[in-house]
């Protein structure tokens, strides 16, 4: 340093800390310790946009989080109907979906624990009060107004969601069609383009037997609602009963002149006393056909319809008259029936197009019969018929009465109460393309819409709100089925997919892979164990939890 000094390199003030070195000095710095690299414009441009993103995010989440809310708030417990149950009370902003089924629970005095959930403003209550209000979150609403808080009664028992498959059932030729389970969940049913129908048994997931007689594709199978026949029909126009028990044909109903598009039963509350349900049958020669199966007579032809006659439904209401009978075409009307004497009650207009689908709020109820998702024995016809009254009952009193859907090439469907008035509740629209199927949830809360444009809509089942669209799919969406307790929906797919939907979450719950080309038909088993699907590659394939 005395030398730098003395040769005048260092200047005459004393050396301090902080003081900046001489230019030669800093040189020799950058000699002894090399300088850091200086980052590329690429590295500058990456740290700018994760700052950018960061700060979003941060004023994102700040926009959108609930702040904590302390204090009472006045609610009102009240029915899907409106019926107020208890008095106000005053409750914590804190409280929890669980503390709120057991203040409903002692309001109502059950004598057990039963299941509810909860709607505010038309947001589900999911974790606690505050959190599903956002009104109240943002202070835009005084908490001392009364909240009216909804509730509806959730099944008891809980359906497993399905996650794999446990059988491959191989044995039909060319494609499978159509499929179902019997209503007391034991046995199956599939019809195929080979223009045969096969039985096959739940316990062992093995056939049981091959029905032959059909000499053309089996289109639609339907059960009997006490589970001990089986119809079937299709191109060749001529409908089938089977015996269930051991797959002998009964008795062949002859008079259509064109393909058979579907068929349904009498529900069995409704039946004469004694005697079998009627069935009832739709074909593209634009009749239905009301048929005693007991000898295969044909004792009426609704014969209105100017087009094909696509989609049939037989009503559990008005018994003195043996139901209510619902056809629905390619002339864009519904036509309302009384079985009794084949005449026509009204008509239904409002749709622009092909109507493809029909379904009604107590579909399951009716399809189920006297059995439920518990092992249930009877000892004859009029105990199951008893059993069915009362189930049917039941599923009307909680839906608040029996509405009619009915979906669309015009892409929109139309909820209907049909014995009330002839025009429509509401007209939904929303789906892109041809709306394929629709079917109500069992407890009737929801309802699904399966559609061309590749998704699965859901909707209010008491008012026809849109709720939520599920998106997953790559092909149109060919049909759709809910498990037993309403939680979950699967759907088949042109995709060669299957996926079950849950509908609490609004999200996906599992995607099924394993078909080999387009699934045509799926069913979910009424005691919520099983999930069969029906494919283009000809493979039936249960799926389980």
């Amino acid at each position: 340093r005395s030398r730098l000094a003395q040769a005048g390199i260092l200047a005459q003030a004393p050396f301090l800390p902080g003081r900046a070195l001489p230019v030669h000095e800093q040189d020799c710095g950058k000699l002894m310790a090399p300088q850091s690299a200086r980052p590329t414009k690429k590295q500058r441009l990456a740290e700018k946009q994760a700052t950018t993103d960061a700060a979003i995010k941060a004023k994102v989440g700040a926009a959108n989080a609930v702040p904590a809310i302390d204090g009472q708030a006045l609610v009102q417990f009240v029915d899907p109907d409106g019926n107020q149950a208890g008095p106000e009370l005053d409750v914590p902003l804190g409280s929890t979906k669980e503390q709120l089924i057991t203040l409903l629970n002692k309001l109502l005095e059950n004598e057990e624990e039963l299941p509810y959930s909860f709607h505010l403003e038309d947001s589900e209550i999911i974790s606690t009060l505050a959190a599903s209000f956002s009104k109240l979150a943002a202070g835009k609403m005084s908490t001392e107004r009364v909240l009216s808080i909804v509730y509806y009664p959730l099944a008891v028992f809980r359906v497993r969601p399905i996650t794999r498959c446990t059988s491959s059932l191989s044995g039909h030729t060319e494609a499978v069609l159509c499929t179902a389970f019997s209503p007391d969940s034991t046995k199956l049913a599939s019809g195929s383009g080979d223009t045969t129908v096969r039985l096959w048994d739940l316990g062992t997931e093995l056939p049981k037997h091959t029905c032959q007689g059909h000499k053309g594709w089996v289109l639609t199978v339907a059960w009997s609602p006490d589970g001990s026949r089986l119809a079937s029909a299709g191109t060749d126009k001529i409908v089938l009963v089977w015996c269930s028990n051991s797959g002998k044909l009964l008795v062949a109903c002859k008079g259509h002149t064109q393909a058979v598009t579907c068929a349904c039963w009498q529900p069995l509350h409704v039946a004469k006393p004694g005697s079998m349900p009627l069935l009832l049958t739709a074909s593209k020669d634009q009749t239905a056909r009301l048929w005693d199966t007991a000898v295969g007579a044909c004792l009426f032809s609704l014969t209105s319809h100017s087009a094909p006659i696509m989609q049939v439904r037989w009503s559990g209401e008005r018994p003195d008259i043996g139901g209510v009978v619902y056809t629905a075409g390619r002339d864009c009307l519904i036509k309302v029936w009384n079985p009794s004497d084949g005449t026509m009650m009204s008509e239904l207009k409002g749709h622009g197009h092909w109507i493809n689908t029909l379904a009604l709020n107590t579909d399951y109820a009716i399809r189920s019969g006297p059995y439920s998702h518990e092992t249930q024995r009877f000892k004859d016809l009029e105990e199951k018929r008893a059993a069915a009254k009362a189930r049917y009952t039941e599923a009307v009193t909680l839906a608040g009465g029996e509405r009619l859907l009915s979906g669309s090439d015009d892409f929109t469907l139309f909820l209907w109460r049909p014995l009330e008035k002839k025009t429509p509740m509401c007209r939904m629209t929303g789906h892109q393309k041809v709306v394929n199927q629709v079917a109500f949830s069992p407890d009737g809360r929801w309802f699904a819409s399966a559609s061309f444009d590749k998704s699965v809509r859901l909707w209010d089942g008491r008012t026809g709100r849109y709720v939520h669209a599920f998106r997953g799919h790559v092909g149109d969406v060919y049909q759709i089925s809910w498990s037993a307790d309403s939680r979950l929906l699967v759907s088949a797919s042109k995709d060669s997919t299957v996926k079950c939907w849950n509908v609490a979450s609004r999200k996906l719950q599992e995607d099924l892979p394993g078909h080999a080309d387009e699934v045509y038909a799926v069913d979910w088993s009424l005691d919520g164990t099983r999930v069969v699907t029906g494919s283009k590659d000809r493979i039936l394939k249960i799926w389980r939890h």
